[in-house]
């Protein structure tokens, strides 16, 4: 993962860790890693989270407590460029993450897509609760139509339930706040796949974690 860079692996680590865990800019963390001795231009900090965030997020699939059967679904906005993208997040009954997907438009195919990744990498739910978006109706039936499973996934819309996602939606957009948005897409999705990561972890949802958010973070990113 660390091929070819000049950079020791734990300095790489502790400057990604730095970006996705707290509300910093890349100007931030480069001040940071100055202090504790390190030159690193923000660009370079950047780049780095571009590259390992997907690899850290395919290690977490891999090592994520198992979600309960009970979905709450929701999206919330991330501005990307200057305009709204859509942010779909979702949680189980005990606020768990199960998956998220940044997308440019909030409409039947991007909640398809959405659930496409969240099955694939969490098994299908039971029941999945939601808000009367008419996208995400149409995506779950979309699905339903699609599976070859006898049981369907249940839809059920009662607006309290939704609290729980509502909230968790707060952690993920607190560490964007400091700036004005992102100003691409990709680099928006990859930032906040590291976001959410961290976020989980922090929620103890995954398998053999070690003495700390940071160690375990490390780990994903070894």
């Amino acid at each position: 993962m660390y091929h070819r860079h000049r950079y020791p692996h734990i300095i790489i680590q502790q400057a990604v860790y730095l970006k996705l865990r707290f509300s910093l800019s890349y100007r931030d963390v480069e001040e940071l890693m100055s202090i504790r001795g390190v030159k690193v231009d923000h660009s370079t900090v950047q780049r780095w989270v571009f590259k390992f965030s997907k690899e850290i997020e395919e290690n977490m699939n891999r090592r994520k407590r198992q979600v309960t059967d009970s979905w709450r679904l929701d999206e919330t906005y991330i501005k990307v460029g200057g305009k709204d993208m859509y942010l779909y997040r979702a949680v189980d009954k005990q606020g768990n993450t199960i998956d998220f997907l940044l997308t440019k438009r909030r409409m039947k195919g991007s909640a398809q897509k959405f659930l496409n990744k969240a099955i694939k990498n969490n098994g299908k739910p039971r029941i999945i609760n939601i808000d009367k978006s008419g996208a995400n109706t149409a995506g779950i039936r979309t699905w339903n139509k699609r599976s070859h499973s006898v049981k369907k996934v249940k839809i059920r819309r009662v607006k309290y339930l939704n609290n729980i996602v509502e909230q968790d939606h707060r952690s993920i957009k607190r560490r964007v706040k400091i700036t004005t948005g992102f100003k691409e897409f990709e680099s928006a999705q990859r930032t906040l796949a590291g976001i959410e990561i961290i976020h989980m972890i922090r929620k103890d949802q995954i398998l053999n974690p070690k003495t700390s958010t940071f160690k375990t973070f490390c780990s994903l990113a070894a």
